[in-house]
């Protein structure tokens, strides 16, 4: 049930034919994305997107807005923040599976010392809505600090 304070945000996908033949396009609520997506775009290296790609984007995305948020009001407005998810898909006998994912984030901030740079990001690695939605997953960080 929604609350007057959820914030909804969706995507659609619509799928055509069996899963090795087939082909699906995914559209995001507001429109900005909309890319195709197949068995080969997920399983090899055809070009186009898929899933676990999506995925590591919006973690990479959430880690870094939170990540911004903790070392603003830390005292250590960031000048920049570049980060990369990569979501590991491992094939078992049961199917396919989400074991982990690795997020890297380089930072610069001024001021901001070393200890206090990793207490932050780890922080914000924990706090971050994508990372709570995704407490099953082995999720590491490095991060690094540029001086």
């Amino acid at each position: 049930m929604n609350t007057p304070d959820d914030i909804i945000r969706s995507a659609s996908v619509h799928w055509d034919g069996d899963i090795a033949h087939g082909k699906g396009t995914i559209a995001t609520g507001s429109g900005v994305v909309s890319a195709s997506y197949s068995f080969g775009t997920r399983f090899s290296n055809e070009p186009g997107t898929n899933p676990d790609e999506l995925l590591a984007a919006a973690h990479a995305a959430c880690f870094s807005m939170a990540l911004s948020g903790a070392l603003t009001r830390a005292g250590h407005a960031p000048a920049s923040i570049d980060t990369e998810a990569r979501v590991y898909l491992h094939k078992t006998t049961g199917g396919f599976e989400i074991p982990r994912i690795a997020l890297t984030t380089k930072v610069s901030a001024p001021g901001l010392e070393q200890g206090e740079f990793e207490q932050l990001a780890a922080a914000a690695k924990e706090g971050c809505p994508v990372s709570k939605a995704l407490r099953a997953v082995d999720i590491s960080l490095e991060a690094i600090l540029n001086s």
